[in-house]
């Protein structure tokens, strides 16, 4: 692409629904510009090979209190509102799940409207049974333990989440018998605490825990800054070792990031979802009803349970808003790719707060 187009909304939506195909785009003054050319060719790689269903990264050892003979599924939320002035789109909702065990680093995802500005998730219950299944599928054995990471919603929508999505998802689970172990982290990004150093000449190193003074007098939590913070002074997020473990495990970075990949994903589907959205009134202007259809958001059978969500950012540079609650040459970057050759790709060069409740 020689420029930012509205037809790289059409293109998602037609190959992610319609064809099952997986696409990759960028700029071609990117991938063309000399200085950095072999860093963002592996960036692309990364990009690439997680889109086909390759391993980028994965921990040396297994994650902290949780063990490795149960299976523990990871859960990501999160609802993507319509911009201000916009009285009559829908929200959209997203969820995703780790769809492997101990490795936690390949996801499902699946998206779907709901009635406009709702933050309360419906058929919640539903979607997450739907990922629980297809992760028996592909292992052979459900998850005995779920961290369910809820993304975008304020202390006075706790009770929402706790007593609301929570419950919901648990009556899907026993109406199959099924009755794994739950936590719901409630992530919030919209705080002002900020961790300096004693002589404040830089940011605190990756990895730094706050657990006094500065956290909620009766819930149990602490601030973490797990990323690299290169400009400006890091944000950190409310979690702890568990969490800052997932943070390096992010597909597309070889460094951890400063939120934890279950909400990364969510994040990004939830707005792959308003790109459906804005492709379907491409096609159809007044196609109001149909914005509401759930069978247009739907991914391609061929595509569903594979992470073609991860994002081409120097094409589109759109982010929206987040609690804890019960390199070398190109061709040895891609011949290092592991997934499976027969799957179609597309090229086209053209912190956080948290509070934690277990149910």
């Amino acid at each position: 692409m020689a420029k930012e187009d509205p037809g790289y909304n059409y293109l998602k939506w037609y190959s992610e629904t319609k064809l099952g195909l997986l696409t990759q785009c960028c700029l071609s003054s990117s991938i063309n510009n000399a200085r950095g050319q072999d860093q963002y060719l592996a960036n692309l790689a990364l990009k690439i090979n997680a889109k086909l269903g390759g391993s980028n990264f994965e921990l040396a050892g297994l994650l902290p209190k949780i063990g490795g003979e149960k299976h523990v599924m990871f859960i990501g939320v999160d609802v993507n509102h319509p911009g201000s002035g916009n009285n009559t789109s829908p929200s959209v909702a997203a969820v995703v799940a780790t769809m492997n065990w101990p490795a936690i680093n390949r996801y499902a995802a699946r998206i779907w409207p709901q009635d406009h500005r709702t933050e309360n998730i419906s058929k919640f219950g539903a979607k997450c049974l739907e990922l629980v299944e297809a992760y028996a599928n592909l292992n052979k054995v459900k998850p005995d333990k779920i961290v369910v990471f809820r993304d975008g919603v304020s202390e006075g929508q706790f009770d929402m989440a706790l007593n609301g999505e929570l419950m919901e998802m648990k009556k899907a689970f026993w109406e199959m018998s099924y009755f794994p172990t739950i936590m719901l982290i409630v992530a919030q990004k919209r705080h002002h605490a900020r961790l300096f150093l004693d002589n404040r000449t830089g940011n605190v190193p990756p990895g730094t825990v706050v657990d006094t003074r500065i956290t909620h007098q009766t819930d149990f939590d602490c601030y973490l800054s797990s990323h690299f913070g290169n400009i400006g002074t890091s944000k950190p997020t409310h979690y702890q070792q568990l969490i800052y473990n997932l943070c390096l495990t992010f597909a597309r970075c070889s460094k951890p990031v400063s939120l934890a990949p279950p909400v990364y994903y969510a994040d990004l589907v939830a707005y792959r979802g308003q790109l459906y959205h804005k492709a379907l009134l491409m096609k159809q202007p007044d196609a109001f009803e149909a914005a509401f259809d759930e069978r247009h958001y739907k991914q391609h059978p061929s595509i569903e349970n594979l992470m073609y969500f991860i994002w081409e950012d120097d094409v589109w540079k759109e982010w929206p808003s987040y609690t804890l609650i019960d390199g070398g040459s190109l061709r040895e970057v891609f011949s290092s790719l592991t997934a499976q050759a027969s799957k179609d790709i597309i090229v086209e060069f053209c912190s956080i707060t948290w509070n934690i409740w277990n149910a």
